[in-house]
């Protein structure tokens, strides 16, 4: 019959494809599968992943490293640091170093006058031989060492006898005469210190002969040797009984003042 024949070629085919490896020449041979026992592998591809692998690391959550946990060199945050605002500082001006002022005389029997004869000055009255020492600190401006006065000669540069002018730190002039000495060391240019011995008390110069400091106040001129200025232009009265009681009352506005409005005439 037909039908018994075609079955029977069919199955000869079959069984002939099962035996065979395949053609090596055939080009519609079937390649046959090669499976891979994982265990005998040796060498494992650095990209390759497993499964489970893969798996976990679909499951596993995403960590985001904040800016402070960051290794040294890293990439930076992408989110910019919170920033707080600097904390306001008030700055302060350096305050003024206070000038300091001594009694021009150092010695506990002494006595002056409110006022003085012709022009604004004061006589500091104590035994001869009593210290006489730097009002403020500052720079020697004038020293005369020797006694050039003339006894009845007309007011003039002389009349101080021995006597010593400094110029303060806080810009103001001041001076003694009629000292019996004047300190070792006490020259013009000579830096020294509030209480530093400028000489003694005495009475050379116009002093009728009796102890005592002619003290004076006045701005510094231009012209040194200025004798009317430097003998005195304000009363130093209130700044002395100030001075003896420890404090601290400056002359610079007054003679400030004074100089302004007199240009330093006398």
């Amino acid at each position: 019959m037909p039908l018994l024949r075609t079955l029977s070629g069919l199955t000869v085919l079959v069984v002939c494809l099962s035996g065979c490896g395949g053609n090596a020449g055939g080009g519609n041979a079937t390649a046959t599968p090669q499976f891979v026992d994982p265990a005998a592998t040796t060498t494992t591809s650095p990209a390759a992943t497993t499964p489970a692998t893969t798996r976990a690391a679909a499951q596993a959550p995403v960590k985001t490293s904040s800016p402070a946990a960051s290794p040294a060199g890293g990439l930076a945050s992408t989110r910019p640091p919170a920033t707080r605002p600097a904390p306001s500082r008030t700055t302060t001006a350096p305050a003024a170093k206070a000038v300091k002022y001594v009694f021009p005389v150092k010695s506990s029997n002494v006595d002056w006058h409110t006022t003085h004869s012709k022009y604004k000055a004061t006589d500091i009255f104590a035994d001869c031989g009593q210290p006489v020492v730097a009002t403020t600190s500052g720079v020697v401006l004038e020293v005369s060492l020797t006694d050039k006065y003339v006894k009845g000669s007309p007011d003039g540069p002389n009349n101080g006898g021995m006597s010593v002018s400094l110029l303060g730190d806080d810009g103001v002039r001041y001076y003694g005469s009629h000292l019996s000495k004047v300190q070792s060391g006490v020259k013009k240019g000579a830096r020294v210190t509030a209480g530093q011995q400028l000489g003694k008390v005495g009475r050379t110069g116009n002093a009728n002969n009796v102890c005592h400091l002619h003290f004076g106040i006045s701005p510094p001129c231009a012209k040194v040797g200025d004798w009317k200025v430097r003998r005195g232009v304000v009363w130093p009265y209130s700044y002395l009984a100030s001075w003896r009681k420890k404090g601290a009352k400056s002359p610079v506005n007054e003679v400030a003042a004074w100089k302004r409005s007199h240009n330093c005439k006398a």
